[in-house]
């Protein structure tokens, strides 16, 4: 299996068993049992590649056909590895949605292994909402969140209940569980 192969394996199974298992997402259910969603790796090792790379996939979901290619997952396994960099770098990521006339058309949701809010310690296990096995930009079309709220009751709620429930589950079960997805790739 390449590095590429095994970073997207991990980062399947993490959408699979964190965030559809658990409901973090409501809306990602339909684009995984459809297989609309594209795992795309950057093996970008500084910021000039990844906002190419970056780039590239934003104009292929902006004009892809969105019954084969509804929603997609950036994966940075090269670069980006300080989670405050990271953060630095969302800047960036809104000029590009600007410059390329896309607010409004894709957003971006935040994803990294170390991510952290604001107002919580480095430690809290509220912060595995956003956390990932890599760090990630995932492409989302407005559209499609549009059609999702519009049939799902309590759209507000989604982050509280998300933070309730890792607090039940607790911090040791909650980083077991996204160890297992990056060691269902090494067997």
């Amino acid at each position: 299996m390449s590095n590429e192969e095994q970073v997207i394996d991990e980062t399947r199974c993490w959408v699979e068993q964190m965030v559809i298992r658990h409901n973090f997402c409501p809306f990602a259910h339909k684009p995984a049992r459809n297989q609309t969603i594209r795992y795309a790796v950057s093996q970008a090792s500084n910021e000039d590649g990844l906002m190419e790379a970056l780039i590239s996939e934003l104009i292929l979901l902006r004009d892809a056909d969105h019954a084969v290619i509804e929603t997609t997952i950036l994966i940075v396994p090269n670069c980006l590895q300080q989670f405050e960099d990271y953060n630095q770098f969302l800047d960036l990521v809104d000029v590009l949605i600007e410059q390329f006339a896309l607010r409004g058309i894709i957003q971006v949701a935040s994803f990294h292994p170390d991510y952290q809010f604001a107002d919580l310690d480095k430690d809290d296990v509220r912060n595995y909402t956003n956390r990932s096995p890599y760090p990630m930009f995932h492409l989302i079309l407005e559209e499609s969140i549009e059609r999702a709220r519009a049939t799902y009751p309590g759209v507000e709620e989604i982050p509280e209940n998300n933070m309730k429930l890792l607090q039940a589950l607790g911090l040791e079960e909650v980083k077991r569980q996204l160890a297992r997805c990056r060691k269902s790739s090494n067997s």
